[in-house]
């Protein structure tokens, strides 16, 4: 298999990554193989193609300004 070296990563990151992991009993190199691993496989065109479904799906429907909803709602 190959490996990957980061260089310059902040601490806090780092620290993160490892409370990340900790709290998915992983190993932090365990846990920032499956965040590299989940990111190659998201299919950006997979994703476009179920937004596309949605507003096909939303398409005609009328919505509320939920700014003028919150006015109301303050007014009472």
């Amino acid at each position: 298999m190959a490996q990957i070296l980061i260089r310059n990563l902040d601490e806090a990151v780092v620290e993160r990554l490892k409370q990340r992991a900790r709290r998915r009993h992983r190993s932090l190199q365990g846990e920032v193989t499956e965040i590299l691993e989940r990111a190659v496989r998201t299919d950006a065109s997979r994703f476009l193609e179920q937004a596309a479904a949605l507003r096909r799906q939303l398409a005609g429907r009328h919505f509320t300004d939920s700014g003028e909803l919150i006015a109301e709602d303050r007014a009472r």
